[in-house]
């Protein structure tokens, strides 16, 4: 059973997303919060496994909401967080970089969002394709943002290490990429981890960005199929 927190200051908002949570017999919801600090608060006392966090919520401040819910030092396992985002609010790239774990736009379908939560809780990161190109763009806009470059990092990857980096980029979750490959989800986590550890990505969504720096993978471009 995976926990949700739903933190929206849009009260109708919040009765609809309990209404399809509560639907689905996986997703369990444990609380609402109204504002940003809430959210917070309520994270660290009810322990969810997901926070869906309305980015009109924290106003400014969303970046710092998803740190201080997602940093726990030598505390138990943090909240997944899935952001929700207007079109004003533009790409999300401080709130990602401090550590959640993907964004749906507003107009997300509801089997969307349901599938999006699902992912985020086991442990994957919602990147769609068509939005890695402007998570680039904010990358090599962002001042003082330090992230790995091509380089020749990617001669340090295996020939496996590759397909599993590609199928991140475009957005496959670890059991998709192991029922693609052909392998144990475990053992997508290991190529994952050594990957990461190779290129020098503090986490997945810098490997996005150096999968697609890198030439491996393009905005356009699938590169494997079932």
């Amino acid at each position: 059973m995976t926990t949700v927190l739903i933190a929206t200051d849009q009260a109708l908002q919040r009765v609809g997303l309990r209404m399809l949570l509560s639907s689905r017999p996986d997703l369990t919801v444990v609380g609402e919060a109204v504002g940003g600090a809430e959210a917070v608060r309520l994270s660290a006392a009810l322990r969810p496994d997901v926070v869906l966090l309305d980015t009109r919520t924290t106003g400014t401040d969303t970046a710092e909401t998803v740190r201080r819910i997602t940093h726990t030092p030598d505390g138990p396992p943090t909240p997944h967080v899935l952001l929700l985002t207007t079109d004003s609010d533009g790409y999300p790239y401080g709130a990602l970089r401090a550590g959640a774990a993907g964004h749906l736009p507003e107009d997300a379908t509801p089997d969307e969002l349901v599938a999006a939560i699902r992912v985020v809780a086991a442990g994957d990161v919602v990147v769609s394709p068509g939005l890695t190109r402007a998570l680039i763009d904010a990358v090599r806009s962002e001042r003082g943002t330090t992230v790995p470059g091509p380089g020749n990092r990617l001669d340090t990857l295996t020939g496996r290490e590759r397909d599993v980096l590609s199928a991140v980029a475009t957005g496959d979750s670890n059991a998709e990429i192991a029922d693609r490959l052909s392998i144990a989800p475990t053992t997508v986590k290991s190529h994952v981890s050594n990957i990461l550890t190779k290129i020098g990505a503090r986490g997945r969504v810098q490997a996005v960005v150096f999968a697609y720096e890198s030439g491996l993978v393009r905005p356009t471009q699938h590169v494997l199929h079932a």
